[in-house]
Formats: C-alpha cells, structure tokens, sequence
C-alpha cells in the first residue's frame, strides 16, 4: 500500500508520523524498549498533544531478531496468531550500551540503535557489516481517509541487493520493483494473486525478514520508495522478525525452525502420481483401463487420485463415493492396492447445500456465521455452500470423522484443494479477527488433514496435495503450483511460482504436468513430462481432458517412461535431499540462488534449479528443443550423455523431447538405485555410486549418506579425491559399485 505522493507529497487524505527521536530507552538483560517522538522536541511543549511510538525489540531464537512498532497499545487482539513452534520462550539475546548506541545481539545478529541523531535501527552481521537498516521514515504509523489506520515499516535495499520470496507468486522472480499483497486468492498461475501468500522475503545480501502477521500484510517491494522494501498492516501494532544469514541456506534454516519444519513425505509420493482429471467423464472402467495401459506400456505409476466427480455433483464435499459411478468402492480401492497403488482423492473444506453433511454441521453449530448469527453460504463453486469453522474443535473432530471413513476403505491421501476464497463478514466460534482469518484458514484444514493422516497411518506416512498455504504451511506437504494453462508460458509461470514458494520456507513443491486447463499440444506436454518428473513429486493432471501420455502419441508414452524410471534411479539421492529439507528447511528445489549466492549471475535466473545440491535442470520451454542456459564455475557433466560444459558460461543449446539440461555438479557423488520400477524399493540393492570427477576438479571428500524408507540413515560412503586415487570407504556390508565418471587416469580404491 502506497503512502506518498512521490518523493516530496503524501497522498490525498493521508497523514503519516514517523519515528524521528528517541525519548526513552529501556534495556533488560535480553530486551530492549525504545520511545520515540514524531517531531523533534525542543521544548516541554512538544511533548504535549503528539503521538508516541513504542519499539520493542527481543529475540524468539538465535540469530532472530523481532521488532515490534505500535502506536496504541489498547487494540484487542482476538487472533490468530502465526504458531512459531522455535520460539524458544529462552533469552537468547544479550544487550549492552556503548559509544552511545544501545544494541541488542543474538548468535551472529546485532540490532543498533543510535541514542542521538535521528531515530534509526541498524542491522549488522557477525562481522559488524551493516545488513539494512530502518532509517528515517523506516518506523511509522499512517492514517488514511477510510479512517484506516496503518503500521509500517521501511527497511532499506542495498545497491544490487535483491529480494525474493513473498510465497508462490507466477509475477517476475526477482520481487524487486513489485507490489505484493499478502492475501490469499484463486486466481490461477497467469495473475498477480496467490494461492499460497507468505510474508517472507530473503535477500540475497544474506539475510530474511519475516512479518510476524497472518491478515493482509502489503508489500512495496522498491515500488515506492525505490530504495526501500516497505510492508503495512492495518493495526495499531506491527511486528517483524529480522533473520540472519550469513547465506541463505541458513536463514532457510533459521526461519523454517521458526515458523516449522517440513514434514518428510513417504517415499512412495515420489513417485509418478495420475489423475481422473477434474470434469472429465470416468468411473472404475476408465480407472482400470488408464491403470492397465500404464503397465502395459512400462510406464511406473505409484499413486492414482480420483478428482471431484469421485462424489455426486451438487454435493461437495459429502464424503461418499456416487453409487451410481462407483458402486464398489472398497472392493474398486483393494483391486487398484492390489497392483501397488496408492490411493488419493480430492477434497474441499466446503459442505454443499444439498449434501447430507448440510443439516448435520448446521445443526451442530460446526459452519462459520454471518454477523446475524446465520450461517454463511453462497453459490460460488457449490449451490448454497458453507464453510467449516476449524477454530472449532468439534467441528474439526467432526470434519476429521468423516475423512476416518474413506481412510478405513483404503484411502492413503487427501488433495486438500481450495481454502483460498474465505470471507470476512463473518463471525468465527473462537472469536477470531475475520481479517487474519481469510489467510490463516488454509492453515487449520491442512494442518486438521495432515494430522489425522499421521495419526492413522503414522508418522512418516502422512501426505497432502494443497494448493493454498500461509506461514508455517511448510509442516503439510506436499504443494502444488494450482491451475495453469497448457501452454510453455504457463510452463514457465509455474517455475517462477515453486523457485518463488521454496525461497519462502516449503521443502516440496510439484504442478500439474501438461498443464490444467486446455489440452496441451504433444511439444508442450512431452518437455512438461521431463521438467515434471526432475521435482519433488509429479502429477498428471488435467481439467477436460485427460493426461494419460499415449493420448500425446508414442514418444510421449517412451518419454514419460524414461523419465520416471529415471527417477526411480534417482531415489537415493532424492530421498536424502526429502531428509535434508526436513531437518534442515534447505528446499529440495534449488534456485540456484541457494547453491550460489556469490555468483551475481545466479541471483536472477529463474528458468533452472537444483535438483538436491548436485543436480542442475533447465526445462526445455519450446518446441524446436532451443535452450538458454545458466552453468556456474566449474566443469559440470551430463547426467545422460556424460558430455562435459564449463562454467561460468551461458549456454544455448537443442535439445530433443528425450534430453534437456540435467548436468552434475563437478565433485558430487551420486547415489543411484538400481530398481526403476517402484520410487520406494531397497536403494541399497544394487546400488551405484557414481562419482563425478572431470579433469580440474582436484581434490575433494564428500560424504554421502543413502537413507532408508523412514529418513533414518541406512549406509554412510565417504569418497575421497587424492591425486589420481578416488578413496571410498563405507559402513555397509551390502554390496555396491562405483563408477568414476571423469579423468581416464584415475583409479578407485575401496577399503
């Protein structure tokens, strides 16, 4: 939201006051309490008849420190509030005064505040390095015409500073010059809105922030003041948490213990997902015969997902299978587990009008109400629709229930779609800010989804697909980009949208392969096919028209084999990337941003990734197979083809429907399984080391661990480059190769 009139005006009707000089300064062991004025004082009389601004600053875990601005402290705050399962509630800071500034200091993260001069807070790295700062109108409140009233901070931008983040957002990657509001929207991949909208934005100086507020928060991203990041919240109170670095490896780190890890996804939705598509005509024939021309053209297939029409029109979500379509579902779910499926079906959090579900949560009091004490409903997507009230543990319970049902006949997941279009003319049952809540719903049904899911499968075996998320969302995965045309430059929207979402704290991240709505041409659906199968989890999907590949011709059937069976190989490798985003918050996809931060040319592109720390992917975007690339320094080799490029360079290439830009990083050591025909077979089996060391890699020891179907180490190699000997030694009596890939001269020795 936008404030000023230019550098010199502000806009019509808009009053803004700024913190402009310390009046008081508190300092605890671990706090610190700043007063300011918004006019300079020179006499008693100023004081008089004039806003006061109160600054506190503290820490909620090492290396974090949270600012929290506000204007009149008597504001109710109903909630909710973002859970921050790694406030550690501990004093994790230490303050001290000196050459007249205070400051505050927490792990590598220091908060200065000068004692005279204008008001100004100072944030420097370990190093003393001066990160950003909140300078002269970086700390302010605004009034507006409608009586709004507004909080807002400026924190300032280096020259060549670049921000990212924000959630998954389909706009430009580099969120430099942008306007970003926080506030959740079904608006597809080709617009400004967002399904899943996080008030998060990383620097590529090294460092994060984090508005600790769950309603619409307004991002001006250099967008007004050019050499400012500006974010606003309608209160009377902001607060936000400053996020140290030094790389942003580890302010993923520091923010995902913050705000909670991802879950790790069971081995078995890695694998090759397949859909009904969503208005479709289907029933179990059609089930059977897309699941039989899968094996009987070789392409793998791990889970099949029945979409909306699995239940009678006019009535979702009811939860019960159309008897008409589907008059055996049990025995229809055992005959599909019979053939090593897994089993996932659509759901939404609203309950039609004419579903029997209606009276029941009516009655119950388990929908969320007008301001008349009705219940909410309107005719968008369902007749006479309302909306489950999850601040309500009964109704949560209640919902959880009836999801137990389909999980008994066999169910292993749930697409949680929707959660995005929530009102704010409503009354919720715990009281909560109607504002807050439209963003922060999404986070009670996925979280209520997820967590049956663990507790009736277990830890380890609980997966969503969702579409919308908030802060925090990371914790239920997996995430999907929603619905997008079928075409390259949707394509393209949907990368920007994951590399946007895994520099926000989400760990897995897949799209719908071919695209949602339209029929892809067989070009676009065959090079969607490789970019699909090199993410986290991959999903055929469509909206009227299927996306079983022999549909696209016989070269999209021989691609789509491929390229899962490669990924079947890639498990191990994949898999310990799945337990490093869990532990660590470190994404599975890589913008090349995280891998790279030194490298100026990194920080921008946004048409490649890594897949894990070793593995670079540049989709393919055209037809005729042309290819822009990004390589960084060194030599890298082709996965495929065992070609070699050097780097730093960019490349053009062609590439046919069966290649694209898959190239190893110089001195990785890749684990690959043997069985490509399941994503979660025993990786040690048969198992590969293949060892990448291209002439001018010189020395190097890596250590690489292959996990076990629960994240749980299974066998640790240790590879060590010496001269012209490669050194593997292991703690595993399984057996397994090597293969060096790179200078003829070297040799393998294993101990």
């Amino acid at each position: 939201m936008k404030f000023t009139d230019g550098f010199w005006q502000m806009r019509d009707g808009v009053v803004a006051s700024y913190a402009t000089e310390l009046r008081d300064l508190r300092l605890d062991t671990d706090r610190l309490t700043a007063y300011a004025a918004v006019k300079r004082v020179t006499r008693r009389g100023d004081t008089l008849n004039a806003p006061l601004i109160t600054v506190e600053a503290h820490s909620p875990a090492e290396g974090v420190i949270g600012v929290r601005v506000t204007h009149h402290a008597g504001k109710r705050n109903p909630g909710p509030e973002f859970g921050l399962p790694g406030a550690t509630g501990e004093a994790t800071a230490t303050t001290r005064r000196e050459n007249g500034a205070a400051e505050l200091t927490s792990g590598p993260l220091t908060l200065r505040l000068s004692e005279s001069g204008a008001f100004g807070l100072d944030f420097l790295d370990g190093e003393g390095r001066l990160l950003t700062s909140a300078g002269a109108k970086g700390t302010a409140f605004a009034t507006v015409p409608d009586g709004g009233h507004h909080m807002f901070a400026q924190l300032a931008l280096g020259v060549g500073e670049t921000v990212h983040g924000l959630g998954e957002r389909f706009t430009p990657y580099v969120k430099n010059g942008q306007v970003v509001d926080i506030w959740q929207a079904d608006g597809g991949t080709s617009s400004e809105q967002a399904y899943k909208n996080i008030p998060f934005y990383l620097s590529s100086r090294g460092y994060g922030v984090f508005v600790n507020h769950p309603g619409k928060v307004s991002f001006e991203v250099g967008s007004e003041a050019v050499g400012q990041v500006q974010f606003s919240v309608e209160d009377q109170t902001l607060e936000y948490f400053v996020i140290a670095g030094p790389t942003p490896k580890d302010v993923l780190a520091r923010y995902t213990a913050l705000t909670g890890r991802p879950a790790l996804p069971p081995a078995w939705s890695f694998g090759l997902w397949l859909t009904t598509s969503f208005t479709t005509s289907y029933d179990e024939k059609t089930v059977t015969s897309f699941v039989e021309g899968m094996a009987d053209r070789g392409i793998p297939l791990s889970v099949f997902h029945f979409d909306c029409f699995w239940m009678r029109e006019y009535q979702w979500s009811d939860f019960e299978w159309d008897p008409e379509v589907f008059p055996d579902p049990v025995g229809m779910l055992t005959r599909l587990k019979a053939r090593g499926l897994r089993i996932c079906l659509w759901i939404n959090p609203y309950i039609a009008q004419k579903s029997a579900l209606y009276a029941e949560g009516a009655e119950k009091g388990y929908f969320v109400r007008t301001t008349d004490g009705d219940v909410w409903q309107w005719d968008k997507w369902q007749a006479g629709m309302a909306l489950v009230d999850f601040t309500n543990p009964e109704a949560t319970a209640w919902f959880q229930s009836k999801l137990r049902v389909l999980l008994d006949q066999g169910v292993d997941g749930f697409k949680t779609d929707f959660g995005e279009r929530i009102p704010t003319d409503v009354v919720w049952h715990d009281g909560s800010d109607p504002e807050r809540m439209h963003n922060y719903y999404t986070h009670l049904y996925n979280k209520a989804v997820f967590e049956l899911l663990e507790k009736e499968r277990g830890q380890g075996e609980a997966v969503l697909f969702a579409r919308s998320a908030t802060a925090g969302g990371q914790q239920f995965p997996v995430h999907w980009g929603g619905d997008c045309w079928s075409s390259f430059g949707a394509m393209a929207e949907s990368l920007r949208g994951g590399l946007s979402l895994s520099l926000s704290g989400f760990g897995f991240w897949s799209h719908d392969i071919g695209g949602f709505e339209g029929t892809p041409d067989p070009a676009v659906f065959k090079r969607w096919l490789a970019f699909g199968l090199l993410s986290s989890h991959s999903r055929l999907h469509g909206s009227s028209s299927y996306r079983v590949p022999w549909e696209f011709g016989d070269e999209a059937v021989d691609v789509a084999r491929q390229f899962t069976e490669l990924k079947h190989r890639l498990m191990p490798y994949l898999y310990g990337a799945a337990v490093e985003a869990h532990r660590t918050g470190v994404p599975v996809m890589r913008p090349m941003l995280l891998e790279f931060p030194q490298d100026p040319a990194a920080r921008t592109v946004d048409r490649q990734y890594l897949l894990g720390g070793d593995v670079l992917v540049a989709p393919v975007f055209t037809e005729d197979g042309q290819v822009e690339y990004y390589v960084p320094e060194g030599t890298w080799t082709h996965l495929l083809t065992g070609e070699t490029v050097t780097g730093p360079a960019w490349r053009q290439e062609v590439h046919g429907f069966d290649s694209l830009p898959l190239l190893v990083r110089p001195g990785a050591v890749l684990p690959l399984g043997a069985d490509v025909s399941r994503p979660d077979g025993d990786w040690l089996d048969g198992l590969e080391l293949r060892v990448y060391a291209p002439a001018g890699t010189g020395d190097f020891t890596r250590t690489v661990t292959v996990p076990g179907l629960t994240g749980a180490p299974a066998a640790t190699f240790q590879v060590v480059r010496e001269g012209d000997t490669v050194r593997v030694t292991s703690d595993t009596a399984r057996p397994y190769t090597v293969e060096l890939v790179g200078e003829d001269a070297l040799r393998v020795v294993r101990d």
